[in-house]
Order: C-alpha cells, then structure tokens, then sequence
C-alpha cells in the first residue's frame, strides 16, 4: 500500500529564540522551557526519545519519561536488563529528544551515560504507585513471551508474594543519568526558517553557536 501524506504541512509560530535573551548555561534555557511545556502538554511535558547505539552500531529509539534533571545531567529508570540498558553498557552514550508541538519548540540532548546511585534509584522507586513497584518485578523487559496471559500469572505470583509488605526495588531496575555535552534548542519560525541554539561543552565550559535552520 502506498500512502501520498506529502501535502500534510504545518506552519510553525513562535517567539524568537535571541542569542542576547539566551542564558549562558542550557541547563537554565531547558529548565524555563520545561516548565513551559509541563504547563502547555500537561502530564506529556517530560516525554522524550532516547536513542542509544548496539554493539554492531546499530541504532536503536524508543519513546520514555524524564524523571529528573538538574546541572549534572538528565534521568530517566528503566530495566537495566533491557534491550536499551544492554546498548548503555556497551556504548554508554546517548541521545534525547524533546518535542512540543504546542509550542513548536524542540530540545536535542546528547551526552554520556552512567547509572545513578542505589540511594537514588531507591528514593524514586519509593515514589512510585505500588502497581509500578509491582510491575518492576513482573516485566522481563525486552524478552520474547509466550502471550498476555504470560504477564498475568506473574502479576498474580508478585502480588501474593509481596502481600501485605513493602515491594523493595529489584538490583535489576535504577536509573540513568545522561550527562550533557551537547544542547540544541529548536524553535520554529514561519516558512521553515527556524531558530536554532546549540550549545557545546569543550574543556568544561559551555560555548553558544546559532545554526541555520
């Protein structure tokens, strides 16, 4: 099937992204932005793509949330047996991007990648519904499995098993940090000449550079 989806276009507005308006540290830009898009896109502010790379070099995205961010880098949890925490330990690099349509504005990340402490991945473990903490143990993440009820009979096996006390976080389950040496901060402007930012650490300090659109 062939599908003609070319004439579908949208016309970006938005405020100019200025180099004299612009902070000298990203973490800042990235923090007003967020809070601009938590506002905008409600609970779909923290989504983001991570792209990591496998051991053949090849390349591998999935969709995910933000969990926190600060100046030394980004964190998202995920299985640390999974397919993307398997790329980490091979390559530990990655690449995040933002996207939000309602204020035609798109953040790039790319960085490095370490594991965050046990304490951290402990304190937001904690956090999280007990149907989540559940689900830590239930899903194999990445594995092939026979079928839905396969998911099933191991929510019923963890309930039971963690009935009434409290679900501790599995040794295979934490969190990452993606620690920046590259932003890019994207905002659209009319008939495709767009504003881009980007930013670079080299030797340590963050240099600023505007790129054509």
């Amino acid at each position: 099937m062939t599908r003609n989806i070319a004439d579908i276009r949208r016309d970006y507005e938005g405020g100019r992204l200025e180099e004299d308006q612009v902070p000298d540290e990203p973490t800042v830009l990235f923090d007003e932005w967020m809070a601009l898009a938590l506002e905008s896109e409600g609970e779909d502010g923290n989504v983001m793509t991570l792209a990591t790379v496998d051991s053949q070099g090849l390349p591998h995205a999935r969709v995910l949330l933000l969990k926190s961010y600060d100046e030394h880098g980004l964190v998202f949890y995920t299985n640390y047996h999974s397919h993307k925490g398997s790329e980490l330990a091979n390559v530990p690099s990655a690449a995040l991007v933002f996207w939000w349509p309602s204020l035609a504005r798109q953040v790039r990340v790319e960085g490095r990648v370490e594991q965050v402490s046990a304490d951290e991945s402990d304190a937001y473990f904690d956090s999280r519904p007990r149907a989540s903490q559940l689900g830590a143990w239930i899903a194999t993440q990445s594995v092939v499995i026979p079928g839905r009820q396969w998911i099933e009979e191991r929510r019923q096996r963890f309930e039971q098993a963690y009935e009434g006390q409290a679900v501790p976080r599995p040794v295979h389950w934490g969190g990452y940090r993606v620690i920046p040496d590259m932003f890019e901060f994207w905002q659209g402007q009319p008939s495709r000449l767009h504003d881009r930012i980007r930013f670079e650490r080299r030797d340590g300090q963050w240099q600023r550079f505007r790129l054509a659109p």
